[in-house]
């Protein structure tokens, strides 16, 4: 391509950038309304991380997770969630064959007797401006045990012309210990790195959505 043609192309692509941008139109400046809000599957991971060897943290991920929440903005410690995990759902990058029917079956997550995973919301506790820590309790492998979220609010808005409904996002990471859940199959041996970790890092990037924007009559 001639070289007044590549910036005429450049300069075209950018002046249409520029104009999308400026025509898009700007979200509610509403107060973000506090009520239930659901979920948006679309745009929330659920992340694990394990120690391997010593030599790497070797990531997962769950795609099938539902949640609904309380929020109310003004009173972040009043918020409540619950949310469930199908196991069957383990997903990596580049797995082995029947690597993750393995961590589904009977020596890791035991899948099929135990088919879904919960997380519900005890307490929540502001720890900053925008942080907050929950304290629930998780169920997994059948067994329901404490763990804690540190968090934190990304904030959000009451609506949007292009998303007539609230939305909100959040942050979180945690850590637990397999082994009390019932989990201990590959746990280095005493001295060893030869394994899989029993700590496991948990991290969560999550977006849901509310109440209908309020519409002011005309």
């Amino acid at each position: 391509m001639r070289p007044a043609a590549l910036f005429a192309l450049v300069t075209l692509a950018t002046s249409a950038t520029t104009l999308a941008a400026n025509d898009t139109p700007a979200a509610s400046t509403a107060p973000v309304p506090k009520g239930a809000y659901t979920v948006d599957k679309a745009h929330t991971s659920v992340i694990f991380r394990v120690d391997h060897l010593s030599f790497s943290h070797w990531t997962g991920r769950f795609t099938h997770v539902d949640a609904q929440l309380q929020f109310d903005p003004a009173n972040i410690p009043a918020s409540r969630v619950t949310v469930t995990i199908d196991p069957r759902s383990i997903e990596a990058d580049n797995p082995p064959a029947d690597f993750l029917k393995a961590l589904a079956g009977k020596d890791w997550l035991d899948a099929d007797q135990f088919p879904e995973m919960t997380f519900r919301t005890k307490s929540v506790e502001t720890t900053g401006a925008r942080a907050f820590r929950i304290k629930g309790e998780l169920t997994l492998h059948g067994v329901t045990r404490p763990l804690t979220l540190e968090a934190r609010y990304n904030g959000g808005y009451a609506g949007h012309p292009f998303d007539p409904h609230a939305r909100i996002g959040f942050s979180a990471h945690g850590t637990l210990k397999r082994s009390e859940f019932g989990v201990s199959y590959g746990i280095p041996a005493p001295g060893t790195t030869m394994g899989v970790s029993d700590a496991v890092e948990i991290v969560v990037e999550t977006e849901f959505t509310g109440p209908p924007l309020a519409v002011a009559n005309p």
